[in-house]
């Protein structure tokens, strides 16, 4: 067994472009990808009052379920299966994921509720120009162009960030935990 402090060293010298794994570990983000080790997203997401900004912590909210989906059904891979599950899940819509996080018990009721909510969001803001237009419903609809709204929305999304990295961390576990007999061979 490979203890914790050597398994980032042993992984940033293992050169294989058959692993794929985006793994957070000490809060850090670190990503190995077609033998390349890269530095991931920061534990810490700030919203700001900008649509573009608003759209990119949903987009690394995206991508970690894409990668807990991909690490439940292939691992570590980084084969032709990989790609090809990569592929298909670029045509699920997101609403699909969190529902399949519920059914699969990776997200609580609470949570699969309050993520549909914060998603509700994101898909407004796909079709507009500025929040401007856009409404967040937690338990009464507020514009998140409000100052009370836009805290609303902000405190929620931030909350649930910090809870979906403590989901992403139990889910690699496993992934992690077979990563490291092969780094030990």
């Amino acid at each position: 067994m490979v203890k914790d402090s050597e398994f980032l060293q042993l992984i940033k010298k293992y050169n294989s472009s058959k692993v794929r794994f985006y793994f957070i570990y000490k809060n850090k983000h670190y990503f190995i990808n077609n033998g390349h080790f890269k530095s991931g997203f920061s534990s810490k997401i700030v919203i700001t009052k900008n649509r573009d900004k608003i759209m990119s912590g949903f987009s690394k909210m995206g991508f970690l379920f894409d990668e807990i989906i991909r690490m439940r059904i292939v691992g570590y891979s980084n084969e032709k299966n990989s790609d090809e599950l990569l592929y298909a899940l670029n045509l699920i819509p997101l609403n699909r994921k969190i529902r399949t996080f519920l059914d699969w018990k990776v997200f609580p009721p609470e949570y699969t509720r309050d993520m549909s909510r914060l998603f509700e969001v994101r898909n407004a803001l796909n079709h507009a120009v500025s929040i401007d237009n856009v409404n967040y419903n937690p338990n009464k609809e507020v514009s998140l162009s409000s100052q009370t709204g836009f805290k609303k929305f902000t405190v929620d999304f931030e909350r649930s960030w910090k809870r979906l990295l403590q989901i992403y961390a139990e889910e690699q576990k496993p992934v992690y935990l077979q990563l490291e007999k092969l780094l030990a061979q």
